[in-house]
């Protein structure tokens, strides 16, 4: 089977992971090659993942690079599974890359935790509020380009209401709330959805009200992904040139320890959905 030359974000990210395990052990990919009984090409070829593995061959690499942590090398071997695709594939052509990434990313996430300081959590979004917000978009969308979008978005919601839905916090700042996104009717009907939404029992929604101390965040919405094993958890990073995925452990323990400190300073679930409720009152 030819290299792949448009890997997914999660063939990649087996293939950083099937590297770092290499480096650690002192292999050179030659070697690794050598020992697995290939040539050097493949194994880069695996490594950026452009190559599908099997499970059986992802155990056979953690054994030659001497992994002793089975619990990661499981991990590991659950990410495999061919070339499979995911419903987000479909719009891999019509859209950014890193919009069909994050889709992949929340998919296959054991958990999210998501900070906002003035735009809604994605996954929290009416079809109305996300209509406004796609308006606003620079450059300037058409139309059907904006529907595009939003059939999107509204189609990531559903890990939250699928057989086994995925756990999911959001830690929304007061500012967030108030931003008047569409018009009143559209607000309203948005903070309603917050508080429906909070009432899930796999659904947390905390709000830092205004007032609170500052905390170290530049005000880029934040997604954090738990993955099945600590090593494979992920950062998503909303930037105003698109998503950056961060998974370098020393980032990952920053933005663990940032989401906490955010989360502190945060109102309970109860006190937060009041909040929200008083502020839809007020419009």
């Amino acid at each position: 089977m030819p290299p792949s030359t448009n890997p997914t974000l999660r063939q990649q990210r087996l293939g950083v992971e099937l590297r770092k395990l290499r480096e650690r052990a002192g292999l050179a990919s030659t070697a690794a090659a050598s020992l697995l009984g290939g040539n050097q090409a493949r194994i880069s070829n695996i490594e950026a993942g452009r190559y599908a593995v099997s499970a059986d061959r992802v155990r056979t690499l953690a054994r030659i690079y001497t992994c002793a942590d089975q619990e990661y090398v499981d991990a590991l071997a659950g990410m495999t599974g061919g070339r499979k695709r995911g419903w987000w594939e479909e719009y891999r052509e019509t859209l950014p890359r890193a919009l069909v990434d994050l889709a992949e990313l929340e998919y296959h996430a054991d958990a999210l935790r998501v900070a906002v300081m003035i735009h809604m959590p994605g996954l929290l979004q009416t079809p109305e509020h996300a209509r406004a917000t796609f308006r606003e978009n620079v450059p300037r969308l058409r139309p059907h380009e904006v529907e595009h979008r939003v059939s999107f978005r509204i189609k990531r919601q559903e890990i939250l209401y699928r057989d086994h839905p995925t756990p999911y916090t959001a830690i929304v700042h007061e500012a967030a709330l108030r931003m008047g996104v569409g018009s009143p009717d559209t607000v309203r009907e948005q903070l309603g959805f917050l508080i429906e939404m909070s009432e899930h029992d796999h659904i947390s929604i905390v709000v830092i009200p205004f007032g609170e101390a500052a905390f170290p965040v530049s005000g880029q919405p934040i997604v954090y992904a738990f993955g099945p094993t600590p090593q494979l958890d992920t950062v998503e990073l909303d930037t105003e040139y698109g998503c950056e995925f961060i998974d370098a452990e020393a980032q990952l323990a920053k933005y663990r320890t940032v989401l906490d400190r955010m989360e502190a300073r945060a109102l309970k679930p109860s006190k937060s959905r009041d909040l929200i409720h008083r502020i839809a009152q007020s419009i």
